[in-house]
């Protein structure tokens, strides 16, 4: 495809070759990148345009980068497209989510094995009949390092959207017979929690070959608080971040 970009870099990005590592972890706010560099050795900012921030240093000797993805499934897929073609070549995303059984709570960790394809960018990559799943060299990086950091974490299926406000007010929405009805179908089947980009992230990865994890802080959970259960609201993301550094570690090693 025909690069737009006038300098050289990728167009939305803002990288080329050699500015980043082959591992990189993908937060969706932009402000949590500098947090996740402050992990890094010697980090560098060498990229900002749009929703994509990027700084690049080492963990352990090893050239490490993270990029912003923004909100969902369309920008996050941009981002690992261009990403692929300036090197990289393992992914770990960091995120938030919200959780779905009774027993994740706000503060737990979730690391997704598998994705519930809800959302519309996938579908543009893969028939809907192919699964949505992560890299289990990269669930197993991520359970060992949660449990050597002793974090509180469950793995399992988690279920990507492209509305926001469509989980979490379904029947204010036009379509609140659908999204009622599937939310249900999801808890039944054991769905952990819900968020807004692996479904992307692990399918496009299948297309082009490269291998993607997932790690969510879970911020609260709405169906706890439907039963008045304790339901702390946990924003920092620190312990994810941790997490998602330690199976770099272990992935290199």
């Amino acid at each position: 495809m025909k690069n737009y970009s006038d300098d050289g870099r990728q167009y939305h990005v803002g990288l080329k070759e050699g500015d980043i590592g082959k591992y990189v972890i993908l937060p969706g706010d932009p402000k949590r990148c500098e947090k996740i560099a402050q992990y890094f050795d010697n980090p560098v900012l060498v990229a900002d345009r749009r929703e994509y921030v990027t700084y690049t240093g080492y963990v352990d000797g090893e050239k490490v980068s993270v990029t912003s993805t923004g909100i969902g499934g369309p920008s996050a897929a941009i981002a690992m497209e261009e990403l692929v073609k300036c090197g990289a070549e393992v992914f770990i995303r960091v995120g938030t989510c919200g959780g779905m059984q009774l027993d994740i709570k706000g503060g737990d960790l979730v690391i997704a094995t598998g994705a519930i394809r809800a959302e519309g960018t996938s579908k543009e990559y893969a028939p809907i009949e192919f699964p949505a799943v992560a890299d289990f060299r990269i669930v197993n990086a991520l359970v060992d390092a949660a449990e050597n950091l002793g974090y509180t974490h469950h793995t399992g299926v988690v279920q990507c959207k492209d509305s926001f406000y469509g989980q979490h007010s379904p029947e204010t929405k036009p379509v609140s017979y659908e999204l009622q009805n599937k939310w249900e179908a999801w808890k039944r089947l054991g769905c952990l929690a819900s968020e807004m980009e692996s479904a992307a992230l692990f399918v496009v990865a299948s297309y082009l070959n490269v291998k993607v994890g997932s790690i969510f802080l879970t911020v609260a959970n709405q169906e706890r608080e439907k039963l008045s259960l304790e339901n702390p609201v946990v924003h920092d993301t620190e312990r994810a971040i941790k997490t998602a550094i330690e199976a770099i570690k272990i992935l290199k090693g």
